[in-house]
Order: structure tokens, then sequence, then C-alpha cells
């Protein structure tokens, strides 16, 4: 549970995010993931789907998903990519919008699309389990399991492959495997679990 000390600022939240407060607390919803007109045919468009909230008042309000781990990232001018299902809420000051990431959204049944969060400022993310952070580097690039991967941020290219996994290898898979390989300069987030992905078992 993430608890957000509030003196006036706003929040931006999944809705049904939050699950108590106290002090004075507005909610509003927001229409498009708060981009408007715009960000909402775009959403439609790309099928990442993301509906928000904005929470703004004096006190603390506190946030929880299905008892995720919540992991907080600091944005300092950077932008955050993050799957939508992953994204709990941001300051209000963090503009989000959408990003094309090629094969791997299809690979997870998500789209093609993922969503960018941008700015200076708190961004809270979620995942199944303890989040482990990866860095990538010219020298070392990194490999993820599409059903694992939480969200990324840095100067990092995707490229989405097929290959071997272990479980494939130890003859417990079964299909094609599925990877993202990511290269450059940049850190990844991954979760000790799977979703379900679409296209063969990883």
């Amino acid at each position: 549970m993430l608890a957000v000390d509030m003196t006036g600022d706003a929040v931006k939240a999944k809705n049904g995010a939050m699950v108590a407060y106290d002090g004075q607390m507005a909610f509003k919803k927001m229409s498009g993931g708060g981009e408007g007109l715009r960000g909402m045919v775009t959403r439609r468009l790309t099928g990442e789907q993301m509906a928000v909230m904005e929470v703004k008042g004096h006190g603390t309000c506190y946030f929880a998903d299905r008892a995720s781990e919540i992991n907080l990232v600091q944005l300092q001018g950077e932008k955050l990519f993050v799957e939508a299902s992953n994204l709990l809420c941001t300051d209000a000051a963090l503009r989000t919008g959408t990003s094309f990431t090629g094969l791997r959204g299809a690979s997870q049944g998500n789209g093609l699309f993922t969503t960018t969060v941008e700015g200076s400022g708190q961004a809270a993310i979620t995942s199944d389990g303890p989040a482990v952070v990866l860095r990538v580097t010219k020298q070392y690039p990194l490999q993820v399991d599409p059903g694992a991967y939480v969200a990324h941020t840095g100067d990092l290219k995707q490229h989405f492959q097929s290959g071997v996994n272990f479980r494939t290898f130890m003859g417990e898979g079964s299909g094609e495997a599925f990877q993202i390989r990511f290269e450059g300069e940049g850190l990844v987030y991954v979760q000790p679990s799977e979703r379900n992905t679409v296209g063969g078992e990883v």
C-alpha cells in the first residue's frame, strides 16, 4: 500500500486504486488517461486502456492494487515506459501518453502500444512480487520474458525475438519462446512472475 501525503496538490491514479484517505479530498474522473479528447481517441486506436482519476486535497491518501508490490520511480525529465496495468499513480505534473513498441506488445495481447510517463516527479508502478531493476549497457544487452516485463527508462531500443528460454531448454516448455531484447543504456523493471502471454509459452 502507498500512502501519499497531500497539501493541496494533486495526484493522478488508476480508477479504483484509492483504498482509504483522511482529511479533505476531492476526486475527479479524467477522460482518456487525463489527456482530453485527443488522448481518448489515441487510446481507443491503440488499445492501451487506462481509466484515470485525479485526487486533490489535504491529508493522506492510500493507494493499492490487488496487494501488488509498489515501486516508486523518480523521474527528472526522462520518460518512463510502463504497461498500463502496472501504473498505479503519478504526480499530477507528469504527462502520460502512449508509445509504439512494436511486436513486444502484441506478444502479450496488449496491442502494439505502451503507456509513457514523462516529466519531473514520482510515478508508482506495481509488480507481482518485488520488482528487480536491471541495468542495461552497450556492452551488456538484456533479454526479458514478455510476461515478466513491467517498465523501463533510459535510451533503450527493444527487439522482439524468438529463441530458446530456460523452460524450453529443460524440456518443460512447448511451442515457440519469445523474448524482448533491450540494447543501449537504461534500466528495466521486471517482476518475479509472469502474465499469461499470447504466441507461445514463454
